[in-house]
């Protein structure tokens, strides 16, 4: 073989080999396959097929006295370009609110019972952000929150800049019972690289990642719907939040706006 052709058969199999390292993951050895997924391909407003924006609470401050106002198929607040979405919180007013933001949400367009979710993102720094990515009940069968559940898999808010936190809400287990379970990580370059957060849902338990690497652990009891409402089907919800009783601890620097949560992608898989 002459040190040409070697040279060529080198370059193939390093971009066959690069190709398989940059494509979707591959969890069919597990089981899974690919079931949904965004990869935000398409310039523009986010995909109608796949994303609904939540308003809902805008009036309330969604029952955590935060203060944007969550804006609806708006360019300036969620935009998909090269490949991502970006989701801008911005200081402007609006009505009452001084920011404004998005919430995107999959319901009754992603909804899923069990299943491995990657979001791959960008969180955006700042005293007063509180960036989620979390999942809520379709069908809320058990009853209001937090009684048919909650799944926290990365929260962050801008006082505690290099800790990402992963939590589980029901009836038996909250926040305002102070009781909810919940992990946490440090990632101190959560706000300049991408990073992947990853959640593992079964019957048994509810297991989340970062990178690959597990820092919260919620299994089932059962012993009822208050303890693990999660045997019912959930939907994605992707938002920065300003101030409210978590983000807002510390009060807000407004010198630090606009802010941007960048996605890579949010990819689905379930059990064949």
């Amino acid at each position: 073989m002459s040190k040409l052709l070697q040279i060529q058969l080198i370059i193939i199999i390093g971009f066959i080999l690069l190709s398989a390292c940059s494509g979707k993951g591959d969890y069919s050895s597990l089981g899974y396959e690919l079931v949904w997924h965004d990869e935000f391909e398409k310039d523009g407003l986010p995909d109608s097929t796949k994303w609904d924006y939540d308003v809902s609470g805008n009036e309330w401050g969604w029952g955590n006295n935060e203060l944007q106002y969550y804006t609806k198929e708006n360019l300036k607040n969620a935009e998909v370009k090269n490949g991502q979405l970006h989701i801008h919180a911005i200081k402007e007013q609006v009505g009452n609110k001084e920011y404004t933001s998005a919430r995107l949400i999959s319901k009754n367009k992603g909804d899923w019972k069990y299943g491995i979710i990657e979001v791959k993102a960008i969180i955006p720094d700042g005293r007063g952000l509180w960036s989620a990515i979390w999942m809520m009940p379709t069908k809320s069968s058990y009853g209001i929150w937090p009684e048919s559940g909650e799944i926290d898999i990365m929260e962050n808010v801008g006082f505690n800049p290099d800790t990402i936190v992963a939590a589980v809400h029901t009836k038996a287990y909250n926040h305002n019972l102070n009781t909810h379970k919940y992990g946490t990580i440090l990632i101190p370059d959560c706000h300049s690289k991408f990073h992947i957060y990853k959640l593992k849902w079964n019957s048994d338990k509810i297991e989340i990642f970062v990178d690959d690497q597990k820092f919260f652990e919620f299994e089932n009891e059962n012993a009822g719907y208050k303890e693990w409402p999660f045997d019912e089907a959930f939907y994605l919800v992707l938002n920065v939040a300003v101030g409210g009783n978590w983000g807002g601890m510390h009060g807000i620097d407004n010198s630090i706006f606009p802010r941007t949560m960048v996605l890579d992608y949010v990819r689905v898989y379930q059990k064949k």
